[in-house]
């Protein structure tokens, strides 16, 4: 099956094409480029799968962190001291609140593709109902979580 235009079509010549729409490939065939999001319509089922990628990305490097308390525990009290003094500080706590956040938002997405992987949920609504549902629960999941560290006094700015 040919993807080329049909001969004499000088409107959709992918050799004349101006658009950019088309990309000659190193074997020399053109080709057109993947329509991506010029063509499909923004929805929120690509933003919780966009977000889920995201926060698993962050989720690594808040592992990474972690590693580092560990290890600063591990070294002594100095050390320990001067990684809690750094993480601590308003600019560690918001690195802190932000892992939360993507912790939270990437589990309730797990579960949301648990519940798919199930067969359930996968009408057009009720998919973005799933994937809006999995957004704001795991926002409002860290938002609490970081109020009840604050009203309890376990952080303190």
């Amino acid at each position: 099956m040919s993807t080329s235009p049909l001969s004499g079509d000088a409107s959709n010549d992918p050799t004349e094409d101006q658009t950019g729409r088309f990309v000659r490939q190193p074997n020399g065939r053109v080709r057109p480029l993947s329509p991506h999001l010029q063509i499909w319509r923004w929805h929120v089922t690509m933003l919780g799968s966009i977000l889920h990628r995201m926060t698993g990305g962050a989720l690594a490097v808040g592992a990474v962190l972690v590693a580092l308390w560990l290890m600063a525990l591990a070294f002594g009290p100095d050390a320990y001291a001067t990684f809690t003094g750094w993480m601590g500080s308003p600019l560690g706590l918001l690195v802190w609140f932000g892992l939360t956040v993507a912790l939270a938002v990437h589990f309730a997405g797990g579960v949301r593709h648990l519940i798919w992987d199930a067969g359930e949920g996968l009408t057009p609504k009720s998919a973005n109902a799933l994937s809006t549902a999995s957004i704001v629960i795991g926002v409002v999941v860290a938002i609490a979580f970081w109020a009840g560290l604050f009203m309890t006094g376990r952080v303190v700015l």
